[in-house]
């Protein structure tokens, strides 16, 4: 079965966040580019097992069903819907950032 994905809009404004910084902030485009395209690549193959990653332990995302993987120094949230055949990407963020804190600013799962 082949899954689709679906970013929310915190997701790609994450993603673009993060682009920018290092972009504009560290002054490395290339490597922005390059992390981007890295980020992607990763959530395009959830197209294939999505369940394959762990289950994020912190309550209420756990019981949600929020998974979770790294990419480079980043964390991408996403909660697979089995019944649609869906991952709806949540969150792209740094992984040395407060990830509860984060989690329970994001306005909707």
């Amino acid at each position: 079965m082949s899954w689709n994905i679906v970013y929310s809009e915190q997701a790609r404004l994450d993603l673009r966040r993060i682009y920018e910084y290092i972009s504009n902030e560290l002054c490395v485009p290339d490597t922005a580019a390059n992390q981007a395209r890295r980020i992607m690549q990763r959530i395009r193959s959830l197209d294939d097992m999505p369940l394959r990653h762990h289950l994020y332990e912190e309550e209420p995302w756990h019981s949600m069903g929020i998974r979770f993987f790294p990419v480079d120094n980043y964390l991408v949230f996403y909660l697979p819907n089995e019944t649609e055949g869906i991952v709806n990407i949540v969150r792209i963020m740094y992984g040395g950032r407060d990830i509860r804190k984060q989690l329970s600013n994001t306005i909707k799962f």
